[in-house]
């Protein structure tokens, strides 16, 4: 696989494609959202676990540096733990609005031949950018995630709610609680939705368990593209 940073308008963002990809060719696309704290590297090693032939991936930065030590920034996609404001959150919607036209068009992918994966505060902006926007995303997955105010969320969703959704967490996430995955999946399913849920005992992590149940889900929800195809 190969990997090319690129600056982007306003997301900074990576892409790692199959080594036999070419410009002219219409792969489906899988967009990974990082964590706080982390940066746009984080998930992209993933790719070659999920399939290193078959998709094409794009990770961003979050917009907003934290100092996390000497030497060490990390980004976020708010301030964490009830510290962002309401403007940092649209901020981030919009960039990431932003940077998905950017990518479907630099991959040339079709609406709905797209996932939408997020890690923690990226599960969150899962949420947030993912369930009004399923004739884009056919597919959302959130791990270790936060959940937005339910009753915010509940302005995004479509008359149609079908969209799969892939929901993991550990009992022993000391960062995020598995309250949380519990709260999202009484949401999803009370409005309509039936998730993929899954709980795990694990911290705040995606362990081998998490990727041996995420991987054959996301390849029934968005096939991989095959040779010949």
């Amino acid at each position: 696989m190969r990997a090319e940073i690129h600056e982007g308008t306003g997301l900074q963002y990576v892409t790692v494609v199959p080594d036999e990809y070419t410009p002219e060719d219409s792969y489906p696309l899988v967009v990974m959202l990082h964590g706080f704290g982390a940066n746009m590297q984080d998930l992209a090693g993933l790719a070659p676990a999920i399939n290193p032939t078959g998709y094409v991936y794009a990770c961003p930065n979050a917009p907003i540096p934290f100092n996390l030590g000497p030497g060490h920034t990390g980004f976020g996609w708010m301030t964490p733990r009830g510290g962002g404001t309401p403007e940092e959150t649209a901020n981030s919607e919009s960039l990431l609005s932003d940077f998905f036209d950017t990518v479907f068009q630099q991959f040339n992918v079709s609406p709905g031949d797209a996932l939408l994966l997020g890690f923690s505060q990226g599960g969150g902006m899962t949420y947030r950018c993912g369930l009004g926007d399923s004739g884009r995303f056919a597919a959302l997955v959130a791990l270790s995630a936060t959940l937005p105010d339910q009753d915010e969320l509940a302005t995004k969703l479509p008359e149609e709610r079908t969209q799969p959704i892939f929901v993991a967490h550990g009992t022993h996430d000391q960062m995020v609680s598995v309250d949380t995955a519990h709260s999202a999946k009484s949401f999803l399913e009370g409005n309509g939705y039936s998730p993929e849920f899954h709980i795990y005992s694990m911290g705040h992590e995606i362990s081998n368990d998490v990727l041996n149940d995420l991987i054959p889900w996301i390849a029934k929800v968005l096939p991989p593209l095959k040779a010949g195809d």
